[in-house]
């Protein structure tokens, strides 16, 4: 109680709402979050999953993995992420989500964020490698500063990067009113 109490009063100080589509998530998924414009989003985001009691995961470089920083990061379901490692970060993420029963993995993908006056590039498709992998869902999260609203509002599984890609981009026009921009579509060449 104690802890949707924070996440609530969080929210109420802030000025932003929230809502969580029922039958949503599931026991396994990966939780991507557009848009992320300041670290507001981070902390309304940490709320909303204490208000619902989900305990997440999320990458973080594991040079932060040092000091007094390392049972924080700990704490609040820092995975230290090896960039040079000889295992894949995919990998890395497969085993993960084998090895545990339950597993939220929340992403913010590359690309999300823009100065102003500046065009906002495609997003990463890393969390769509991981979910396809894992065979997992994509839950998507949103956080719209012009409105003050946030929450969860549909998933996907993965089958086809740029088939999903483009369902994903849909959804957030038609459901939150987010624009994001995503890669272009793979096109396959003949050899002939």
């Amino acid at each position: 109680m104690l802890k949707k109490f924070i996440g609530e009063s969080a929210f109420k100080l802030a000025g932003w709402q929230y809502q969580v589509e029922p039958n949503i998530l599931e026991n396994k998924q990966v939780i991507v979050g557009f848009e992320h414009t300041s670290m507001m989003d981070a902390i309304l985001s940490l709320a909303l999953f204490q208000i619902y009691d989900i305990k997440i995961h999320t990458l973080i470089k594991k040079e932060l993995f040092k000091g007094p920083l390392k049972p924080i990061l700990e704490k609040v379901g820092g995975i230290p992420v090896d960039r040079k490692s000889n295992k894949d970060i995919v990998s890395q993420m497969v085993e993960l989500f084998d090895q545990n029963e339950h597993f939220n993995l929340v992403i913010a993908p590359e690309a999300t964020r823009a100065k102003t006056g500046e065009a906002r590039k495609p997003i990463r498709t890393g969390f769509w490698h991981i979910a396809k992998a894992a065979n997992v869902p994509i839950v998507l999260m949103y956080a719209n500063s012009q409105t003050k609203q946030g929450g969860i509002f549909g998933k996907i599984y993965p089958t086809d990067l740029d088939h999903d890609m483009a369902l994903i981009q849909q959804l957030y026009k038609e459901h939150v009113g987010l624009d994001i921009v995503i890669p272009e579509p793979k096109t396959t060449q003949s050899n002939t």
